[in-house]
């Protein structure tokens, strides 16, 4: 039998908690029997959610968390006195090695530094970034980082590459990753100072596929599999990238009911329009790790819902069963030697 894979999920993060995450978690464990699940949260709630459902025996357990971080919460402050929270329990559950990983919808600052202060880095890595997946014209591109280092370092960048090709070649699955630095010109001698000091360094890596600079229009034609940025721009290219696909959607379905000709043809494109779209949504691809922990830390959209939190679940199983962190750990001791 295989080994059977522990996730940690905050049960009280997110704008559809407990809900959604329940649903989520119960949908994650029907696609394999060897997933565990520990819903972190208040017990009565979550267990009352729970009796909606049937799952695997011993394949879901409740674990008590009496209080919830906030997202308005100063992050480092919540997780100092709010040591009975989802997060810092789901988190600790990583830590005391009794779960594989941890998922949260909820505090954005709270889980990235708390899996820092709890989980602890890898030793020699400088920052762990946070790496969300983003739909390409191609399929899939990890923009890395998007919201964990916004005063990152050339040396910083350099590991950001590294630990991304890895997660692209071992858990979606891309062999030899093509890694490209955001910039404003494909000229190696554009760029602020980071990205200037940073090319060379990309460059010299004999371990990487790097492909150069990349400007932001290429980025949805999937020119590159691995976007290295400093989190400022990367969280910039995000929520832009968000935005626009929430608004062209909308547009597309007005202008699909303005006229009677326009509601027939949409109509007949509506099966092909879906299935194009589908590939664009963020939810189908899991939510962002923070690479380079001591164990699997994956913060997902507050308003996941159960479709994101089940894919965030599959996501740590593929992570653990490919082996990442250890991965990881080869490339920086292979680095500092």
């Amino acid at each position: 039998m295989q080994e059977m894979i522990r996730v940690a999920v905050d049960a009280m993060g997110g704008d559809h908690a407990p809900e959604e995450i329940v649903k989520g978690a119960v949908e994650a464990v029907g696609l394999s029997r060897d997933i565990k699940v520990f819903l972190v949260g208040k017990k009565e709630l979550v267990e009352e959610k729970l009796k909606a459902y049937s799952y695997g025996e011993g394949q879901i357990e409740v674990v008590e968390a009496t209080e919830v971080i906030e997202t308005a919460e100063p992050p480092v402050a919540a997780i100092r006195k709010k040591k009975d929270s989802s997060i810092v329990v789901g988190l600790k559950l990583v830590k005391e090695g009794k779960a594989d990983a941890f998922v949260s919808a909820g505090s954005s600052g709270a889980v990235l530094v708390g899996g820092q202060l709890l989980v602890g880095r890898i030793k020699g890595v400088e920052r762990p970034p946070l790496a969300p997946l983003i739909p390409t014209e191609k399929g899939v591109a990890l923009l890395i980082d998007c919201g964990a280092n916004v005063d990152a370092r050339a040396s910083h960048l350099v590991q950001f590459a590294k630990m991304g090709s890895i997660y692209m070649e071992h858990v979606v699955g891309v062999p030899n990753p093509k890694v490209a630095i955001v910039n404003i010109g494909a000229e190696e001698e554009k760029g602020n100072a980071l990205v200037k000091e940073t090319f060379p360094l990309l460059k010299e890596c004999g371990d990487i596929n790097f492909i150069g600079s990349i400007e932001a229009r290429e980025i949805p034609h999937g020119q590159a599999d691995v976007i290295v940025c400093e989190a400022f721009v990367g969280n910039v290219i995000l929520k832009l990238y968000e935005g626009v696909g929430a608004v062209l959607v909308s547009k597309i379905k007005d202008g699909m009911k303005a006229s009677f000709r326009s509601k027939l043809g949409g109509l007949l494109v509506k099966p092909a329009l879906k299935e194009t779209l589908k590939s664009f949504d963020a939810t189908e691809y899991g939510g962002a790790p923070l690479l380079g922990l001591n164990g699997l830390v994956v913060k997902t959209h507050g308003s996941s819902k159960a479709q994101e939190v089940r894919n965030s679940i599959l996501q740590c199983v593929t992570f653990k069963e490919q082996h990442i962190n250890d991965k990881i750990k080869e490339n920086i001791i292979r680095e500092e030697g």
